[in-house]
């Protein structure tokens, strides 16, 4: 039977649509002060649409900056991230869900203690060890330390528990290996999670900051996220270059997730908890 809605529902759709509203308004601001002059930003007496729109911000971008590599570095450096971060999860996750070997929980638990642990505490050993290994200024420097996530096994796993034992008994009886296994069956079976995990991957790695501020200062070698400070002068800020390479480096983000957005919304729905 079709819902009847009741006078609520109407009062629910307007704080909704309230909320959407007051958490959209800042990408508005930004890719509406994209198209100011520096000189009306800094005055603030334009209002929020620009008073004569430009696209000089988005010229300065890609005319004082090198900014097509860092958009390269970081869409290769993501993308590297994320499919071998879904990869690594799904393995470990069915290992976990569908294997009995000793210290199974153990390891389990200390996989899951490390999502605990802040990145900062870990970021000077990391470092050493990316200095030891020749990586600084070069982007495995930033693929290395992401190749494994804790909250992608967690989440494999419970996903992969959720997939009946006797449907993978049935599959080895008819002589498929554990490869083709996780090829042909798991993995469809999984997929809104591989989407959801790599969804938030992807993001994760194309918006970080910190890591790639630390190992990186070859021009050549930068990532999106610092274009932000390159833009920064040392006594001025051009707002409006500013925010033109913020709505540049927003535009990725938003084209993965309109792809995969069906996915991504079944899993997050599809939560696989017992």
């Amino acid at each position: 039977m079709p819902h009847k809605r009741s006078s609520w529902d109407g009062v629910l759709i307007f704080f909704l649509a309230v909320a959407a509203c007051i958490m959209l308004l800042p990408y508005a601001w930004m890719v509406l002060s994209s198209l100011k002059s520096n000189m009306e930003i800094v005055s603030g007496t334009g209002g929020l649409f620009p008073r004569q729109p430009s696209l000089e911000g988005y010229r300065t971008v890609f005319r004082d900056a090198p900014f097509v590599t860092w958009l390269l570095n970081s869409l290769v450096t993501s993308v590297i991230i994320t499919v071998i971060t879904l990869l690594t999860s799904s393995l470990a996750g069915y290992i976990f869900a569908k294997h009995q070997f000793k210290g199974k929980k153990l390891l389990f638990i200390l996989i899951l203690a490390t999502m605990m642990i802040p990145f900062q505490v870990l970021m000077i050993p990391t470092y050493l060890i990316t200095a030891e290994l020749g990586l600084v200024n070069h982007l495995m420097a930033i693929v290395l330390p992401n190749l494994v996530s804790s909250y992608g096994v967690f989440l494999a796993k419970q996903f992969i528990e959720e997939i009946p034992q006797e449907l993978l008994e049935a599959a080895r009886m008819d002589g498929a290996g554990e490869f083709r296994l996780m090829l042909r069956i798991v993995s469809p079976l999984i997929l809104p999670m591989l989407s959801a995990l790599g969804i938030f991957t992807f993001m994760n790695s194309w918006n970080n900051y910190l890591w790639p501020l630390i190992v990186l200062n070859d021009e050549s070698k930068m990532t999106v996220p610092l274009a932000l400070v390159y833009f920064n002068g040392t006594h001025q800020v051009n707002y409006n270059v500013v925010m033109s390479a913020a709505v540049l480096i927003t535009v990725p983000v938003i084209i993965v997730f309109l792809i995969f957005q069906k996915q991504f919304i079944k899993g997050l729905t599809m939560t696989g908890m017992k």
